[in-house]
């Protein structure tokens, strides 16, 4: 494999969008390149973790910069779950926030033409037929929930359906899987949300990526195949792309050499870039052949990082 930049990045933050009701204004970090216009949109939603401010618009350097240099804008909030906000727990979605997230998102899209305002030479550049989601985790939860996933919400018992149609696409990096009795009494207990976590409704097409080794023992008791549910539990066009070896921060994509990293691999990062990449030009340019020759590639190799499975 061989990667490349192909464009210069501006990057801007925080852009601040004021929120009439949400505990702090929502503040996202914007990446473009330089040059070029009908730029599709990827929002980008964060994990959780210890580290201080890889959860927040300045994680995933990585994955943001391979995919700006690539042509794609990037959309990046800082959630409410984030430990640079320090909210506490009164509110009743703390800690993970996990409606809130979601409607982050949502409000992003609502608000683009404020975001195009607020970035100099942004104006008109951004493609709003062209958007997908990505998020590592539970940025992947988050993502789910735009694609279609749902949950109960235990203090109502109301589905919630935060399917956004706006989204074509989406990438679910090390994702958590079903609940009930695959979630440990952990999960159960402080994170009840997950127990009804239903893929059913997930419709949009996604790519579904899962490394062999993420055991995640703090919240599933079933193994590393739990973070591929999303692929074989949800209806509609998936991929599944399994990573040999990767645990849970699938080679060091949440930051450059982060603590937190327990697969340290340049080469397992790099993989993810290029094929999430590739991914999304052909699924929001239909007949790019760049996803079909980078699965191809990846299956011609004598000791390939992983394998692709679709339905």
């Amino acid at each position: 494999m061989s990667f490349s930049a192909s464009a210069p990045v501006l990057s801007i933050s925080p852009v601040v969008l004021p929120f009439p009701g949400r505990a702090v204004d929502l503040r996202v970090r914007v990446s473009v390149p330089v040059t070029g216009d009908r730029l599709p949109i990827i929002l980008l939603s964060h994990g959780q973790g210890h580290s201080n401010h890889l959860s927040s618009l300045n994680g995933y350097a990585p994955l943001v910069n391979h995919w700006v240099t690539h042509g794609f804008a990037v959309l990046q909030p800082t959630h409410l779950s984030s430990r640079t906000l320090d909210l506490g727990s009164d509110h009743p979605e703390a800690p993970l926030y996990q409606r809130s997230r979601a409607e982050d998102m949502i409000g992003i899209l609502d608000r683009l033409d404020e975001i195009e305002a607020a970035v100099p030479g942004l104006g008109g550049r951004l493609d709003r037929d062209k958007v997908a989601v990505a998020g590592h985790s539970m940025g992947g939860h988050t993502a789910s929930l735009l694609l279609g996933a749902r949950y109960t919400e235990p203090r109502t018992g109301t589905e919630v359906n935060l399917a956004e149609p706006r989204i074509s696409a989406g990438v679910l990096l090390a994702a958590p899987g079903r609940g009930g009795d695959a979630v440990t009494e952990f999960v159960a207990e402080n994170y009840p949300f997950f127990l009804s976590a239903d893929f059913s409704a997930m419709t949009t097409p996604a790519l579904v990526v899962a490394g062999d080794k993420d055991a995640s023992a703090h919240l599933t008791v079933r193994g590393p195949d739990w973070h591929a549910d999303p692929y074989f539990l949800s209806p509609g066009r998936k991929t599944l792309l399994t990573l040999f070896g990767a645990e849970h921060g699938l080679g060091g994509i949440s930051g450059y050499d982060v603590a937190e990293t327990t697969d340290e691999n340049p080469g397992r990062v790099a993989a993810v870039q290029w094929l999430t990449s590739a991914y999304l030009r052909s699924e929001l340019h239909p007949g790019d052949p760049a996803w079909r020759e980078a699965a191809d590639a990846l299956a011609a190799e004598s000791d390939p990082l992983g394998r692709i499975e679709s339905k």
